[in-house]
Order: structure tokens, then C-alpha cells, then sequence
């Protein structure tokens, strides 16, 4: 046999191996027979003194909020599991992941999503990866003007990564929490439900869809925001008032609930 067909076979082996440990890590976690096992890893963005103070005070029971919620959530499908998550924080990271491409084309986002990957597997120091542990790596920021948004968070179902960029003022932590409980979804393979302007789209992106269309007092999870009687659409003030909708439900894997509920 010659050289160029063992470097294919080897190539193919390589890949068949990745695929395979791909599907065993989605398995895992998208089983609901255990809780979710999740890594936070803090990372100062922009150096402030005040993202330092916030690295610095975070703890683990921090994450009870989105425990909860996915507690009471999987719970409306059926799925009985507490905890839902247990959140562990890492150290301070000091190093940043690889940006994404700005309006890259579908290659361009492949080869960044394989170098975030290889990226964090250098970052864990394991000579093995920790199959079904989910990584969400928080990007503390302290802008000067309140009204600022952050750069777009990113939740990555291979490789079981999130990306989320949040803000280090104590005022803003339930703000956070929803935007990490919509990263970490996006980890199990929940997918985004809102329109380029950022409003839910109808039904999906609606807490209560089987109703007509029209103002809300929660958000779909997915969607992040609801439309109030004003018109707008706004964030809510918690995940309190955040749902998990019908199609997100069957997205993350809690088939067994959604037929018993809805029948499909």
C-alpha cells in the first residue's frame, strides 16, 4: 500500500474518531439522566479593574439562577433531574479565545470554529478532552457608556463551548445569567429565534405560542426578548420570566416530554 493511501486511511480514521466522540459527547449531555456538567472559565476582555473585582467575587452558587430555571423548565416537559447543572469556576484565564470571522462565508466560520476548539483544548491542559463537559468561557466587560452593547455571544453545540460576553457591574447579573442560559442551550443544540432587528419571531420565538400573536410578559429563552404592549421589544428583567418553548424543547433532546404534551 502506498504512502499517500495510509495518510488518507489515517486522515479518515482521524475523522471517523471525531465524528464518533462528537456523537458520544451530544449523547451525554443531551440524555437529561444526569445533571450538566459545566465549566465556567472568567476572562478579564478589556483589563478593568472593575471585570477584575467581578472575577474575583464569582462563585459557583452565582449560577443558581439558571439552575433553576433549567430545573423548572426540563421539568415542564417531563424530564425530573436536580440539580439540572452543576457549575464549576475555573481560574482566571488570561488569554482570549480566536474572534470569529466578521460576515465570514461558511468556510471562513468552519476553520474558526476548529481553531476555537483547538484553542480550548491547549487552554484545559488535559492530555484527553473531558467528553460531555460543557465550557462556557464569560468575557467580563466594564464599558464607559451604559447604553453599549457587547460583542455577540456564541454558543457552539460541537465541542460543547460558549463564548458569552458579559457585563462586570453587580447591577447587570441577571441580565448576564439570561444571556448565559441562552449560550449554554445553544451548546445542546437549541437554535436562535429572533429576526435580524432582534424581535421574536412568531410562534416560535413566543413564551405561550398557541396564543395569537401580540404582547407577552415573558421571553422565549431563544428569542431573548418579548414584545411588550408598547410595541418594543425588551429583555426581560430575569429568567423568571424566561420560557422554554415547544420547538426549543424538541431541539434539546426532551422528546419524550414534548410528545406527551404536544402530541408530536
Amino acid at each position: 500500500m502506498s504512502f499517500r493511501r495510509v495518510r488518507i486511511l489515517l486522515l479518515l480514521g482521524v475523522f471517523a474518531a471525531v465524528l464518533s466522540l462528537n456523537g458520544l459527547e451530544q449523547w451525554m449531555v443531551r440524555a437529561w439522566r444526569a445533571p450538566l456538567d459545566v465549566q465556567v472559565v472568567p476572562i478579564n476582555f478589556d483589563g478593568s479593574a472593575a471585570a477584575a473585582a467581578a472575577i474575583a467575587a464569582l462563585d459557583a452558587s452565582d449560577f443558581d439562577d439558571v439552575d433553576a430555571f433549567l430545573e423548572r423548565e426540563v421539568a415542564g416537559y417531563g424530564v425530573r433531574v436536580s440539580p439540572a447543572a452543576n457549575f464549576t469556576v475555573k481560574p482566571q484565564l488570561h488569554a482570549r479565545p480566536p474572534a470569529p470571522p466578521q460576515a465570514g462565508n461558511v468556510l471562513q466560520i468552519m476553520l474558526w470554529s476548529l481553531k476555537l476548539r483547538w484553542w480550548v483544548y491547549r487552554q484545559s491542559g488535559d492530555w484527553l478532552p473531558q467528553l460531555g463537559t460543557i465550557r462556557l468561557f464569560l468575557l467580563y466587560h466594564t464599558p464607559e457608556d451604559e447604553d453599549v452593547a457587547l460583542p455577540h455571544s456564541l454558543g457552539l453545540q460541537k465541542g460543547l463551548i460558549g463564548v458569552v460576553h458579559v457585563f462586570s457591574d453587580p447591577r447587570q447579573a441577571r441580565q448576564n445569567r439570561i444571556v448565559i442560559a441562552h449560550e449554554l442551550l445553544h451548546t445542546l443544540g437549541a437554535s436562535d429565534k429572533y429576526a435580524p432587528d432582534g424581535f421574536p419571531l412568531y410562534p416560535q420565538g413566543y413564551a405561550e405560542p398557541e396564543l395569537p400573536q401580540g404582547p407577552r410578559r415573558a421571553a422565549e429563552i431563544m428569542a431573548g426578548r418579548f414584545v411588550a404592549a408598547s410595541g418594543e421589544a425588551l429583555m426581560p428583567d430575569s429568567l423568571e420570566h424566561c420560557v422554554i418553548g415547544a420547538q426549543t424543547a424538541h431541539e434539546i433532546n426532551l422528546d419524550a416530554g414534548f410528545r406527551n404534551r404536544f402530541g408530536g
